[in-house]
């Protein structure tokens, strides 16, 4: 069956099927666009072509499940109503902090916690990846980079607080001096 003619065919079924799931035309058109999507990349694999319009129904559902899972599990929340919730941001961790100097603190690092802490997070390998990469178990490779983050937070806040300068004065508080009543 032709994709196109597919889509003509169930298009306003499974719309409709999906609004009375999901109760909002958006989300709607997302669960129906998504059961396409799923067509186009594993429609070729159902054997009976007679079937296509059952699997569209049961693909959109399963979407609709996940979506719905997802949805509780990790729920949309405006920016400005979870703004109480969020942990405070130290100005000065923003402005001190620079890709430049993590770079700079990382490459300070031992080799041992430099390469799982740039395979990480620079190229973005799974812990599965970078054991198979290192040739080490995945225990190691996730020890090494909980130590090697403790030791580059440690560079980078090393780094943050600026040594007292030899020229800097100090300060001693004035305190007026006591006067007496009897005078």
């Amino acid at each position: 069956m032709e994709f196109e003619h597919l889509v003509q065919e169930h298009y306003q079924g499974l719309y409709r099927f999906a609004l009375s799931l999901a109760q909002r035309e958006a989300d709607a058109a997302d669960l129906t666009q998504q059961t396409f999507l799923r067509w186009a990349t594993r429609g070729f694999q159902l054997r009976d072509r007679s079937k296509a319009k059952t699997w569209l129904f049961t693909t959109l559902y399963r979407e609709f499940l996940t979506s719905n899972r997802r949805s509780v599990r990790f729920p949309h929340v405006e920016l400005g109503d979870a703004e109480p919730e969020l942990p405070p941001v130290q100005d000065r961790t923003a402005e001190d902090m620079d890709s430049q100097s993590a770079l700079e603190a990382l490459n300070q690092l031992d080799e041992t916690y430099r390469a799982p802490l740039t395979l990480f997070y620079l190229q973005q390998h799974s812990y599965q990846e970078i054991a198979g990469i290192l040739e080490v178990p995945i225990g190691t490779v996730m020890s090494r980079l909980s130590r090697g983050k403790a030791q580059l937070r440690q560079k980078l806040s090393d780094t943050a607080e600026p040594a007292p300068s030899a020229a800097t004065p100090k300060v001693i508080p004035f305190e007026p001096p006591q006067t007496s009543r009897h005078g």
